[in-house]
């Protein structure tokens, strides 16, 4: 018999930064179970914008730390920096 555990899927997050004049955001921070849930509660605290979308975790996961992302995925991480830079000029 199957481990019922083995089908629930561990939490997972990442975090992603961006200087303007860099060629590319980068993986600043990545981890599984108890390590996404203290990125989790880190970017709360700070005011990050959270943003869950289980599919591109699963391919920015696969990425080194301190790496940039990948041209593949300049287009959606794009937008999802747009996407996070207008609520938080909502909230200013």
């Amino acid at each position: 018999m199957a481990d019922e555990r083995s089908h629930v899927r561990r939490r997972q997050a990442l975090a992603l930064a961006y200087r303007d004049g860099e060629e590319a955001p980068r993986l600043v921070a990545k981890g599984y179970g108890e390590v996404a849930e203290r990125i989790i509660a880190e970017a709360r605290r700070h005011g990050v914008p959270i943003h869950d979308s289980p599919e591109l975790v699963g391919l920015l996961m696969q990425v080194d730390l301190d790496a940039r992302i990948p041209p593949q995925l300049y287009q959606v991480v794009g937008e999802l920096l747009a996407w996070a830079g207008g609520l938080q000029a909502l909230q200013e």
